[in-house]
């Protein structure tokens, strides 16, 4: 496998393999389709190197049924990578149906709290927090709070936030970030979702 080659060293006084083996946190926004869908690439991989993983869907309805959950949950079942677990937040799509805000913000905020708790206790290797830059966004949960808790976090926790307008304080404290442009998608041309591609 080729290794990659760093374009700066820094003087952090750490080792290659300390420097290269640190946990990251990883933002996927853009106003382009595919932000959760590489969070559970990543999520792939890291059950294929046996880390445990912990989903939070922020946000989007529990009713909602995407097949990337099916396909985790069966593959951290399997016994042969990493365990897998699947937690909703969200009541609904909230930026449509605004009558269910505050239901939204509460289950935010507890989804938030359930993180915080299981980065104590240090749970999980790999943190998915899909659509989480909304509730940032909207002021729902603390930008800055979320910030040093992920500073602070114990071990070698790996965390990857995604979802459109990620706060700048969020991107700055980042590791790796990726903004996710439109060029084209089918809706622009009037077609909705369909299996197999948005779910």
């Amino acid at each position: 496998m080729p290794q990659g080659q760093p374009t700066t060293v820094p003087d952090d006084g750490l080792t290659t393999r300390q420097r290269r083996n640190r946990p990251l946190l990883v933002v996927h926004t853009g106003i382009g389709k595919g932000k959760s869908t590489a969070a559970f690439g990543l999520a792939l991989r890291a059950w294929n190197q046996g880390w445990p993983i912990g989903v939070f869907q922020f946000v989007k309805s529990a009713k909602w049924k995407v097949g990337e959950e099916n396909a985790l949950k069966v593959l951290g079942a399997s016994g042969e990578g990493g365990c897998v677990a699947w937690h909703k937040m969200g009541e609904g799509w909230s930026w449509v149906q605004r009558d269910k805000q505050l239901n939204n913000e509460e289950a935010a905020r507890e989804g938030w709290e359930q993180v915080k708790r299981d980065l104590a206790a240090e749970t999980y290797r790999l943190y998915v927090l899909d659509e989480f830059a909304y509730p940032m966004h909207w002021g729902w949960v603390d930008t800055d709070e979320v910030i040093e808790v992920l500073r602070s976090r114990p071990g070698t926790q790996h965390v990857v936030i995604t979802g459109r307008n990620a706060p700048q304080k969020l991107v700055d404290a980042a590791d790796l970030v990726t903004d996710m442009s439109k060029v084209k998608h089918p809706m622009d041309a009037g077609q909705k979702g369909q299996r197999g591609i948005e779910w």
